[in-house]
């Protein structure tokens, strides 16, 4: 459910489990800290509807309707850390995949701003990383809408054209973590280029 502020006007999205149904509650805004009164009495009738799903399969509790997020699945923690401590600095909420299962079933319930997936993450070979695969066969509307960045030994970072036999939109090179941040900042500055005509082009047309 969507619920706004009344001291700051910011908007945020909690899941409808977070407040039981048929009660109101009231919750600290995470912005302002200023308490938020949220009436669930009304949705009662729909809770056997939301029985299908796993809640604590979300990813994020309390996210504000404009925030960036960010979803790594790497299982060297030094590299995780330092990829996470960029993203932080850049205000991005970030979520760590722990499996591959894990992770398809944080993408069923959120699409990320920025996925990173290193190419040995939970998977025998690289040519078999069921994250990357998944994120091949997605749908172009929601594809191209998301930067993904494959972290790999076998390729230098930068390389375009290993970045499109993958279907990622850049690769690192783990030799090059420490300059994560001018990497990825360039990374996203050169997609946005060369996507913004493409996306004018679709919102002229009213398709996005």
């Amino acid at each position: 459910m969507e619920v706004t502020c009344d001291s700051c006007q910011s908007k945020f999205r909690i899941p409808d489990d977070k407040v039981p149904v048929g009660k109101v509650a009231t919750l600290p805004c995470p912005k302002c800290k200023n308490k938020i009164t949220v009436d669930n009495r009304k949705k009662s009738e729909d809770a056997a509807e939301s029985d299908s799903y796993d809640a604590s399969d979300k990813p994020f509790d309390f996210v504000e309707e404009e925030a960036k997020t960010a979803l790594i699945c790497e299982p060297d923690n030094n590299i995780l850390n330092k990829m996470s401590a960029v993203l932080t600095n850049m205000e991005y909420h970030i979520t760590r995949g722990e499996s591959t299962r894990d992770v398809l079933k944080k993408m069923r319930y959120h699409i990320y701003d920025v996925i990173l997936v290193d190419e040995n993450f939970d998977a025998e070979s690289p040519d078999s990383n069921g994250v990357l695969l998944y994120l091949e066969r997605l749908d172009m509307s929601i594809r191209r809408n998301i930067f993904v960045v494959m972290i790999s030994h076998r390729y230098r970072t930068m390389d375009n054209l290993q970045a499109f036999n993958k279907s990622v939109n850049m690769v690192i090179n783990p030799k090059n973590i420490d300059d994560f941040d001018k990497i990825l900042k360039r990374g996203m500055t050169e997609n946005d280029l060369f996507y913004r005509v493409y996306k004018e082009t679709l919102r002229t047309l009213g398709r996005v």
